[in-house]
């Protein structure tokens, strides 16, 4: 059967509606709109009587009739409001938009299925935006007969009267005119011994289940398919990679390694960071290019162990490049390594967008000549008058906030690909890594530098400001450093930016005994660099900021953070903000203050931030709150698959369970050419045929 058909001449379809199914959903032909999968699913099976309906109850059916139509209220308040009755009472329909067709499409007469979820305005109960349909007997049967799927649609297809029941008619549509089955998409032998429900089964059973029994066996069967040719593309790549990427060899650890390690190291190494520099060693020591992701929380050493890394490098006689996503975290990152390298005849230099033209051309020639051993810069580096006399080694810091295609101009800057280690402070959860960064090998730093203390995380409440500022105050007289952080989010721009503005004035009167600050992402960039070198030299004592001091500020006597309205940061960006102080000797603290109004999830995620510092956890419950598509880190990167059905948080086991059951069928048969693994051949190659090969990019 041909799935391609576009959806125009489908019936309950036509060709403005596939115009909008193809603008907001991205569906285009038959095939998209199977596995266009409900998000829901709600029993209606029964029927309750008006006198029995709560606000709070979840969506629930009535059956009666229309008493009368009538509008009510003015502007953007207005809104017709129709009274419904059965045999124990009366409920107000009411409807906000699309009056004129509610008014022609119902009456008086006819007995109606009402299906909706209650809410209550002053002592009456009414449902918005209800179900309708006329109860005959046919419709009964159908309306009540159990799981009722519910389709994601937007605004613009509800304004052209595409909801999730017209979306459903469409189903209906062309299940009606599918006579072939459609042709499997996984071999008999796993059909058979994991016990799976056939392709043509499992997708009706999805869309119309008959119980919930059928329909969880149907969803196991569609996701664990769809993770199963993403587990066996990421192996393969991962194969491919290793065969056919041919690295440097770095034999020697020579002079540059053995006296830093011996007589420079501004402490002793953690276990964690020890383990993670003998990964890197036994890849780099061998004839495959070495694809490394290093996940480390905030401050637990990963510039150490790169550092180290590229003195690897250096003693095999090729030169190190390190890129971070912005000039501050660049300059930070040669302040430090300068600092570490002061006393050894090596030379460092910084290149970003404010290095001036003449250093620029002594810079370039150094480079060329072989004399500048490691060059630290921003996105600058991968300019084509950036030219390497040898380059062996990459580290991209934060790489997630880099595009794949300006990580990939790196490898051009040598014959043989460099290796690349790319090192994040946003902790991915296991099972994403798994998935996202399942070709890279990886490297996790889970231990934290001898000396350093927990950091408390406290939340309050607006009211205890007056306490809070006391124990401000006393942190100052200690001579510590204060960031206090608002909220900058794009959608209310000016009213963030006024509360920024006023925050920083009532600050100065509320802390008149020392110099604040401020940063945020209007300044110019030389005038936010000022400010963020004054606070690092300690000229500034509290800096009031948004979030651009997320990433890379690294000021040890800072041993406080205020977050404003913390209920609007999400719990990986919280996270990143925490970890800006707590990176010197001294107990640090967090406060995140927020209103008494709380969503649940923003109840959840300040309950999580105080109960754990370990940004792992936290990461797995991000991704339980949020889905993997807004975990921050994630989006930027583009996730480089498309998950239509299974649910990267909530289906970890199964990822796993995958994971290995596409291991044991590529051992057996490394390039699928078994006959009996024709299928699995046949569809990796129709699902990714234009996918990029992420495999090979970091």
């Amino acid at each position: 059967m041909d799935l391609t058909q576009e959806l125009t001449y489908l019936k309950g379809v036509g060709p403005s509606r596939a115009e909008i199914l193809a603008k907001e959903l991205n569906i285009t032909c038959q095939e998209d709109l199977l596995y266009y999968f409900p998000y829901k699913y709600i029993d209606r099976s029964r029927i309750h009587k008006i006198a029995e309906l709560q606000q709070g109850m979840p969506y629930i059916q009535v059956c009666g009739r229309i008493l009368d139509f009538r509008m009510e209220g003015e502007g953007r308040g207005k809104r017709l409001v129709a009274r419904l009755a059965d045999d124990s009472g009366i409920l107000e329909l009411v409807w906000f938009k699309g009056v004129k067709y509610v008014e022609s499409r119902y009456n008086t007469k006819d007995l109606y299925l009402v299906f909706g979820k209650p809410a209550q305005f002053g002592n009456k109960i009414s449902l918005a935006h209800p179900d309708l349909d006329v109860a005959n007997e046919g419709n009964l049967r159908v309306l009540t007969g159990g799981l009722q799927a519910y389709y994601s649609t937007t605004e613009k297809m509800k304004n052209s009267y595409l909801n999730s029941r017209a979306i459903q008619k469409i189903v209906v549509s062309l299940f009606q005119t599918m006579n072939e089955r459609l042709p499997e998409t996984l071999p008999d032998y796993l059909l058979e011994r994991l016990r799976l429900r056939p392709l043509n089964e499992a997708l009706r059973l999805v869309h119309f289940p008959s119980d919930s029994k059928a329909l969880k066996e149907a969803r196991y069967r569609l996701k664990l398919e769809e993770l199963l040719y993403l587990q066996l593309q990421i192996l393969r790549f991962a194969r491919q990679r290793s065969q056919k990427l041919q690295g440097f060899p770095f034999k020697l650890i020579g002079r540059y390694f053995n006296d830093f390690y011996h007589h420079h190291l501004p402490f002793q190494l953690t276990g964690a960071q020890k383990r993670v520099l003998k990964e890197i060693r036994a890849n780099v020591a061998g004839q495959v290019q070495m694809n490394r992701l290093i996940q480390g929380d905030v401050g637990s050493g990963k510039t150490l162990v790169a550092l180290m890394s590229m003195l690897m490098a250096i003693d095999n006689g090729f030169q190190a490049c390190m890129m971070a996503p912005t000039e501050i975290l660049a300059q930070q990152h040669y302040a430090n390594i300068s600092r570490l390298l002061k006393d050894m005849p090596l030379k460092v230099a910084l290149l970003t967008g404010s290095t001036k033209k003449k250093e620029r051309e002594v810079l370039h020639e150094q480079l060329r000549s072989g004399q500048l051993h490691i060059l630290i810069g921003t996105h600058t580096l991968i300019e084509d008058t950036v030219q390497f006399h040898n380059l062996g080694l990459v580290v991209i810091d934060e790489q997630h906030r880099f595009g794949v295609v300006q990580r990939s101009k790196l490898w051009s800057k040598n014959v043989t690909p460099p290796h690349v280690l790319v090192m994040t402070a946003t902790p991915i959860p296991r099972t994403l890594a798994m998935t996202l960064y399942g070709d890279l090998d990886v490297s996790v730093i889970d231990e934290l530098p001898p000396g350093r203390k927990p950091i408390q995380t406290i939340h309050r409440y607006e009211n205890q400001l007056a306490e809070l500022y006391r124990f401000m105050h006393e942190e100052l007289q200690r001579g510590r450093q204060i960031y206090i952080v608002y909220p900058l989010i794009e959608e209310s721009e000016r009213s963030d930016y006024k509360n920024l503005k006023d925050g920083f004035e009532h600050i100065c009167q509320a802390f008149p005994e020392v110099k604040v600050g401020m940063v945020h992402g209007k300044m110019k960039p030389a005038e936010k660099d000022e400010q963020m070198a004054m606070f690092s030299k300690g000229e500034t004592r509290i800096l009031v900021a948004t979030t651009v001091i997320e990433v890379g500020v690294d000021v040890p006597n800072a041993s406080m953070m205020l977050i404003q309205n913390a209920e609007r940061f999400g719990l990986s960006q919280l996270h990143q903000l925490r970890g800006r102080v707590g990176r010197g000797a001294e107990q640090s603290y967090c406060v995140l203050l927020s209103s008494f109004k709380l969503s649940e999830d923003g109840r959840k995620r300040l309950e999580i931030m105080t109960s754990t510092n370990d940004g792992f956890e936290i990461s797995e419950a991000d991704l339980k709150l949020r889905g993997p598509g807004d975990i921050e880190g994630v989006q930027q990167s583009g996730i480089p698959f498309d998950m239509k059905i299974a649910d990267l948080a909530r289906d970890g086991q199964l990822v796993e369970y995958t994971r290995n059951l596409a291991k044991q069928i590529l051992s057996d048969d490394p390039d699928l050419l078994k006959p009996e693994n024709a299928i699995l051949r046949r569809e990796l190659k129709k699902r990714y045929a234009h996918k990029i090969n992420w495999g090979v990019i970091s």
